[in-house]
């Protein structure tokens, strides 16, 4: 285990950013996940942990030591990347167990190591065989495998399953937390897949334009976005976002629509939008009760029956489509009317123009 710690880190191309200043402690036994889009600067950032990429500037440290610039082999990390880069000559039983060798470890050290993770991982069958026969799924166990036989302090993960179709993805994703619970090792996993995300990490940090937009569980960033990019990136769908202006304790909305905001939201807002009221009203699909007295009405543009439940996906006028989970009983037609109302414990506003979430009176 390691606690890594990044001072101040940056890298530059040119005088373009791929990594803006960045401050960020993973504890000790930690996973963590560098969740965002392409070219946000996650992969970036854990290939300056790994020494893969040297930094423009700041301080990378390993326990308290500085590592910034130690070649990789000096670090005590595994690196697992999205192409698994397993040595096709070689059987998988050879592949675990070259990192090993290249220690110089003994014959009977290696094939008791190799043999114990082997097993962890469920594929003692394939180890005779090449990679070129295992399928996809048997691939990334055998890289794994060669990862975790080292018994790094530190556990780095490229997008490891984006090469998976969905169903290994899913089976996977439960078996990496599961081996990073098993090992208590640091591990550090990059992906652009918040399904991914969400089920994996102990915290997730989101970046965009190269920089860090929240680092917080996975609860709190689905629940208490930051800002509009993460509220509208994190969720399938993303979070409602409607604007309008606020005025007396009410949200005027699109669609001659208003939102009586709850009591303990109204000092906030009174106090932290610009003058002419307006705000962004934020709220999850599932955060809302359908019912013919809802207070906010909208007409039926699509349904979506998901088996245990109805998306929704409701018109308030022109431009302005919001997305509503409904019992799975519940049948629209297109253009019917339906009427809703936001639960108070669950809307969340921002700032029209820093597009920072309110939270007790700040932007």
């Amino acid at each position: 285990m390691a606690t890594i710690e990044l001072k101040q880190v940056e890298k530059k191309f040119g005088d373009s950013y791929a990594v803006k200043p960045l401050d960020m402690t993973i504890n000790s036994g930690e996973f963590i996940v560098l969740l965002g889009p392409s070219g946000c600067g996650k992969t970036t950032t854990l290939r300056m942990i790994s020494g893969l990429e040297a930094v423009t500037s700041g301080n990378i440290l390993f326990d308290g030591k500085d590592v910034t610039w130690l070649h990789p082999s000096a670090r005590d990390i595994a690196f697992v990347f999205q192409f698994f880069a397993l040595y096709s000559h070689l059987s998988a039983r050879d592949n675990i167990a070259f990192p090993l060798q290249a220690q110089g470890m003994s014959r009977d050290e290696i094939k008791k190591r190799v043999a114990e993770v082997a097993n962890m991982l469920k594929i003692e069958h394939v180890l005779n065989a090449r990679p070129g026969s295992l399928s996809g799924g048997d691939q990334q166990r055998v890289a794994l495998a060669r990862a975790l036989v080292r018994r790094p302090a530190a556990f780095l993960m490229d997008e490891p399953l984006g090469a998976l179709d969905a169903e290994f993805r899913e089976s996977m994703r439960a078996e990496i937390k599961r081996l990073h619970i098993d090992q208590n090792a640091t591990s550090v996993y990059v992906t652009h897949d918040q399904v991914e995300a969400m089920a994996m990490g102990d915290r997730i940090v989101v970046m965009s334009n190269a920089e860090v937009q929240q680092a917080a569980t996975p609860m709190e960033v689905y629940n208490s976005p930051a800002n509009l990019f993460v509220a509208r990136f994190i969720g399938s769908p993303g979070m409602n976002l409607i604007g309008g202006k606020y005025a007396d304790g009410i949200v005027h909305l699109p669609g001659d629509n208003q939102y009586f905001v709850p009591e303990n939201w109204r000092g906030v807002l009174a106090s932290s939008l610009p003058g002419d009221g307006r705000v962004v009203v934020g709220f999850r699909p599932e955060a809302v009760d359908v019912h013919e007295d809802g207070q906010i009405h909208s007409s039926t543009f699509a349904n979506d029956l998901h088996g245990g439940y109805t998306m929704l996906h409701l018109q308030l006028d022109g431009d302005h489509i919001v997305h509503v989970r409904a019992g799975r009983e519940m049948r629209y037609q297109l253009d019917d009317t339906v009427h809703f109302d936001i639960k108070p414990d669950m809307v969340r506003f921002f700032h029209p123009e820093t597009e920072k979430a309110l939270q007790n009176g700040k932007v």
